[in-house]
């Protein structure tokens, strides 16, 4: 049984941006949940979208004007705002009588108190893997182009990028790299990375069919 809201990576090379943010979401339109602003304890608010099964936890079991740890998903639109896409929610207190089946409740079923709800990163702890397609140390800032696993309804997924602020040398560009990076404001801020892998440049890979 799963005791975490983020997932073990199963492959050195496997790409992901997720994240969790514990806020307040305030949908635009009551009636309408899937668009809206999550706000955090310092009342910053974030741009959000509600995914999938979420929707239905938020209408039938949450109280909608508490705060709460949302699984996220982060996108980088433009340089100075984040957007977070919520795709769950990690509170075994309140959930674990739910649904086991659902693939966006992350429970824990012999645990009963809140205290269980935190996680060992703490709040606002993101996973970003990737490849460093842009480093720019001057201004402490890097880029990381994220792939998505293909879908059916999607026959070539487009790939999208995250911005972090953090150092790593002009020389480690196009390696695939591993971020624990934390959330303060709109910002993603490198705590750590380890370097996985060199990705072959189009030419080499070009050579090697």
């Amino acid at each position: 049984m799963r005791d975490h809201p983020i997932t073990p990576v199963t492959e050195p090379m496997q790409y992901r941006a997720i994240g969790l943010v514990r806020g307040v979401y305030r949908p635009e339109d009551p009636k309408q949940l899937t668009r809206g602003i999550l706000i955090d304890e310092k009342g910053i608010e974030i741009e959000a979208v509600v995914l999938g099964r979420v929707l239905s936890l938020m209408k039938r079991h949450l109280k909608m004007e508490s705060p709460h740890l949302w699984v996220v998903y982060p996108r980088c639109r433009n340089a100075s705002k984040l957007h977070l896409q919520i795709v769950g929610i990690w509170e075994p207190s309140t959930l674990k009588e739910e649904n086991k089946e659902s693939s966006n409740i992350k429970e824990i079923t012999n645990k009963n108190t809140s205290c269980f709800d935190e996680i060992m990163e703490g709040d606002d702890y993101f996973s970003v893997r990737g490849e460093l397609i842009y480093t720019k140390p001057d201004e402490n800032e890097l880029i990381v182009k994220i792939r998505q696993q293909p879908r059916k309804s999607i026959k070539k997924p487009i790939p999208f990028k995250i911005r972090i602020k953090g150092n790593i040398p002009l020389n480690k560009l196009h390696y695939f790299v591993s971020f624990d990076a934390r959330r303060i404001g709109h910002e993603l801020i490198m705590e750590d990375h380890e370097l996985i892998n060199q990705i072959p440049s189009k030419t080499n890979r070009k050579k090697k069919i």
